[in-house]
């Protein structure tokens, strides 16, 4: 269980009860130490259940996380970049913060439809003409 809550920003605080952390053994460099200790993290959350966060975020998050998100709302985040325990648990948390952060990002602006502007619209008309006085020249010559 991690104990600590996780702060993501002045309205999202995810309590500590929220959060189950794994230690489980990691490939990689580091030695006779990969084989002994459990470094690597994983850390789960429940999405899908969590009173932290909105709707409109819970869904936002869950599209983002894709495959990392079990059938249950429960999202894995695996982090055996380090060699150390506690380097790895942070990234781990560093990496659930930037997903919601993302998920809570408000939508962009729609866009605005407008019309092509006068100079444009005769660029590509002379390009149209351009190139169908090509095509014309590609036919067969005529002989007098």
């Amino acid at each position: 269980m991690a104990s600590e809550a996780l702060y993501i920003n002045d309205r999202i605080t995810i309590a500590g009860w929220e959060l189950t952390e794994q230690f489980v053994l990691a490939g990689g460099p580091g030695g006779q130490n990969v084989n002994k200790v459990a470094t690597a993290v994983q850390l789960f959350f429940n999405v899908q259940n969590s009173p932290s966060l909105t709707e409109r975020v819970k869904t936002n998050a869950i599209r983002l996380a894709g495959r990392r998100v079990s059938k249950e709302g429960v999202l894995l985040i695996e982090a055996n970049r380090f060699r150390s325990q506690d380097r790895n648990r942070e990234d781990a948390r560093e990496r659930l913060k930037e997903l919601i952060l993302e998920a809570a990002a408000p939508p962009p602006p729609p866009r605005r439809k407008t019309k092509p502007t006068k100079g444009s619209i005769e660029r590509r008309l002379k390009e149209k003409s351009g190139r169908s006085e090509v095509k014309k020249m590609r036919g067969k010559v005529g002989g007098d």
